[in-house]
């Protein structure tokens, strides 16, 4: 599933470095560099600088008892709560929330997006406007540990053996789903609590314990 086809880039400040990408996983590995390019960049009268490779919209909420290790920007009016972790590359939008007890590693999380209570993110990609439920976790290794293939419409090799979840824009993922390696989550879909996905989810569909359905629109 292409990257353009997944996400809105004018929601994001990683717009031109996702831009580059036909296939959104190939973004993954070079997320750190990018902050590391565009932290230096960002306007010091908007963004506080607190310590090395970190950089915080001054609008931005942190809780004392959060945990931030760079490279991770962190946008405007986005908050991010008690106890959680970000940590070792990580670009947040804005008006994002990051909810108590959450992980985020090597992940672009764009505008809106709200990772509520009790996740992990990890080396994934966030669209905007959407959601996980509180326990959704993104898996990115294998039982094995050898590399992730993605299931979409053909098989892609994508020659890591980290890779969590392509999660397009607006996305509700239910409580204590668990995203294996290498899912994709279209556009507009729904995930029902305490599903484990595997494969891709065609945008605008509704996945529940295992079987996929067109949503029906309302009028």
């Amino acid at each position: 599933m292409m990257t353009s086809c997944l996400f809105d880039f004018d929601h994001t400040l990683a717009a031109n470095y996702l831009g580059k990408f036909d296939l959104p996983w190939k973004a993954i590995p070079g997320i750190c560099d990018f902050i590391m390019e565009l932290g230096p960049t960002l306007d010091p009268s908007d963004y506080d600088h607190p310590s090395d490779n970190v950089w915080i919209h001054k609008t931005a909420t942190v809780f004392h008892s959060a945990e931030i290790v760079g490279p991770v920007i962190i946008g405007p009016r986005t908050g991010v709560f008690h106890c959680a972790m970000v940590r070792n590359g990580v670009l947040i939008g804005a008006d994002c929330m990051i909810g108590s007890s959450v992980e985020i590693k090597n992940s672009i999380i764009m505008d809106n997006a709200e990772i509520s209570h009790f996740n992990y993110v990890g080396d994934s990609i966030i669209g905007y406007g959407s959601h996980l439920g509180a326990g959704a976790i993104t898996s990115n290794v294998k039982s094995d540990r050898s590399n992730i293939r993605v299931h979409a419409e053909q098989e892609y090799d994508t020659d890591v053996w980290k890779l969590g979840a392509m999660i397009g824009d607006n996305v509700e993922i239910g409580c204590n789903t668990v995203l294996n390696p290498g899912s994709v989550i279209g556009r507009n879909c729904i995930v029902y609590p305490c599903v484990s996905v595997r494969g891709t989810v065609p945008s605008d569909s509704i996945l529940k314990t295992g079987n996929i359905v067109v949503k029906r629109l309302a009028f």
